[in-house]
């Protein structure tokens, strides 16, 4: 009787504990909350800084590494195919992406096969490929991932998606740091800055936080007008055209005078 009962207070204090901590937690912040965008606006730098908090001694058998990922809006996107028909490109199969981020950027302190498995992969949505939801295509076309491959080619290219492998410097398991380009041509709107801590090719904890991308200023002020009140952004632009045409004209007549 009295070890069944210590038995069941043993498991009664279990329950009650609370419940522990991670053994490592992210502390990490960006070194700007929000990114304005102006007429002159060619760009920025975001640089990310942060360290990791534990509870433990540091592993020396399995190390920690780092990835960070920093995803723009998303937003469904057609791809289309063009063919030489008779001498002329034109459009032939087209298929809809589901969902797209505008810009994407993959940054890590190792190579990314080494320190991320294809299941954690597939399960959180890191790689750029995994990070766009393409699942459904015409029945009439069979090679549907290769619009996917091209859509990542494109905006690999303009600099909208980047993948950064060995780019973050971690000092001692501990500290870290790396920094994103990014390009003068961002999609307004939140973008999502996610860090992963991994060990053995498994994701350990992670942490997210918000970049606000907006435009600010007379920019602000016209895209509200073309947005709020199309009519009178339309009527303005007409009156400005025709202001700035006669403001030329009546500069050629003086000159020619």
């Amino acid at each position: 009787m009295i070890a069944r009962f210590a038995l069941l207070a043993a498991l009664l204090a279990a329950f009650l504990r609370p419940a522990a901590a991670a053994e490592e937690q992210i502390v990490a912040d960006l070194s700007q909350r929000q990114v304005p965008i102006t007429a002159d606006f060619d760009g920025s730098e975001l640089i990310l800084f942060g360290a990791v908090k534990r509870e433990t001694p540091i592993s020396i058998t399995e190390p920690l590494s780092v990835i960070i990922t920093v995803a723009g809006p998303s937003r469904p996107i057609v791809v289309r195919r063009k063919e030489r028909v008779a001498g002329i490109w034109v459009n032939t199969d087209a298929v809809e992406v589901d969902l797209a981020p505008s810009f994407y950027a993959v940054a890590t302190s190792r190579p990314f096969n080494q320190i991320l498995s294809a299941t954690e992969d597939l399960r959180y949505k890191i790689s750029i490929p995994q990070a766009i939801r393409s699942v459904g295509a015409p029945m009439t076309i069979q090679d549907a991932p290769s619009f996917t491959e091209a859509l990542i080619r494109i905006r690999a290219n303009r600099g909208d998606y980047q993948f950064r492998p060995n780019t973050i410097a971690f000092f001692d398991q501990t500290l870290f740091k790396t920094s994103v380009t990014l390009p003068a041509n961002l999609t307004e709107g939140t973008y999502k800055v996610t860090l992963y801590l991994t060990r053995n090719k498994q994701v350990v904890t992670s942490y997210t936080t918000n970049l606000a991308v907006q435009k600010v200023g007379m920019e602000r002020w016209l895209y509200n007008l073309a947005h709020q009140q199309p009519l009178i952004y339309g009527i303005l632009s007409i009156v400005i055209a025709i202001a700035a045409g006669w403001i030329a004209s009546a500069v050629f007549r003086y000159f020619k005078g």
